[in-house]
Formats: structure tokens, C-alpha cells, sequence
């Protein structure tokens, strides 16, 4: 007998082959997406948390020890605790604080993290 052709059987074994490496790849691109998810929301956070430290260096938190700026897309508040403040022996008042960051976009929590940095204030002026 010559046949021509492929038979039921074969087809539907073709069928089960095609439809596994399918599924096996979308599989593969799905984690690779949400792979890339993960990744560029790790990246927005390292680069709003590194503006927001670049920023807050520039903070004195005697004058300024609480508040909120918005610098591009990014929201910074911080708060300012004292961890140790020095008296007043010379002309200025000189203390260490823990700064306290909270950075948002767009109403969505990013990141928070702590800084130690000191401040500093102005007692009064030099008579010479």
C-alpha cells in the first residue's frame, strides 16, 4: 500500500510538539519581561535615591531641619533628628543629625533611607 501524505495521528503529535515549544516560549519571554520590570524599577530607585542624597548634602538641617522639595519627577521630604549637638563654644553651633528621606513620584513610594550629616549655625559675629 502506498500512502500519501501524513496521517491523523502524525498531525496531531506535530500539533502537541508546536504548541509545547510555544508555550515553552512564551513562557521564557514572559519571565524575561517581568525580568526587565524588575530591573528598570530597581534602576528608577538607585537613581532617585542618588539625587535625593546629592540634594540633601546640600541641606543644613539646623535651618533647615524638616521639609519637602520637588526636584524633577521626584519628591524629596526629610526630617531631621539630632544625634549629638555640640554647645556653642566658639562662634558657631555645630550638630550631627540623622536625616531621614522619603523620595515619591507622583504619588508612588520609591525609596527611604537615612543620612548622618552635620549642621551647622552662625552663634554671632566676629568683631574683627
Amino acid at each position: 500500500m502506498n500512502q500519501r501524505g501524513f496521517t491523523l495521528l502524525e498531525a496531531i503529535v506535530a500539533l502537541v510538539l508546536i504548541a509545547s515549544t510555544g508555550m515553552a516560549l512564551l513562557n521564557w519571554i514572559s519571565a524575561n519581561l517581568t525580568t526587565l520590570q524588575h530591573v528598570q524599577a530597581a534602576q528608577q530607585r538607585n537613581d532617585a535615591t542618588r539625587n535625593a542624597v546629592a540634594f540633601i548634602e546640600t541641606v543644613n538641617p539646623i535651618e533647615q531641619p524638616y521639609g519637602e522639595s520637588t526636584i524633577g519627577i521626584y519628591k524629596i521630604t526629610w526630617e531631621a533628628k539630632e544625634v549629638k549637638l555640640q554647645g556653642n563654644t566658639t562662634m558657631y553651633q555645630v550638630g550631627l543629625y540623622d536625616m531621614n528621606v522619603i523620595v515619591s513620584s507622583d504619588k508612588t513610594f520609591i525609596a527611604k533611607f537615612t543620612v548622618r550629616q552635620i549642621g551647622f549655625k552662625q552663634y554671632f559675629k566676629s568683631e574683627f
